[in-house]
């Protein structure tokens, strides 16, 4: 029963991803969207698949750490993108000023 509630999860969360990359202004709130619906989304899907399957018990070690790995690399590839974009001269079009919302 779980494992059709981790599906479901996964599933809404890759929508809000997709709704996000197609709603947000720039290349650094998009990357976030699909950062967080990769991460998010593909993991909580793995996890479930894993756990409905009647596969052997390597098949399903293999789902669990392509999970793994896809929460250990995914943050960083994002980052790496970002970064690369920022040097490349493209700016943020939405900016927060979170020290200005602490120090009036």
């Amino acid at each position: 029963m779980i494992e059709y509630f981790l599906l479901a999860f996964g599933e809404v969360v890759m929508i809000f991803g997709a709704l996000g990359i197609i709603r947000f202004p720039d290349v650094y709130t998009r990357l976030h969207a699909a950062t967080k619906c990769d991460t998010g989304g593909a993991m909580t899907i793995l996890l479930a698949l894993a756990l409905y399957t009647d596969a052997s018990i390597f098949i399903k070690l293999k789902l669990l750490v392509l999970a793994f790995l896809i929460a250990l690399i995914n943050p960083m590839i994002s980052h790496a993108i970002a970064k690369g974009a920022y040097k490349y001269g493209i700016k943020p079009e939405v900016v927060v000023d979170m020290y200005a919302w602490d120090n009036p």
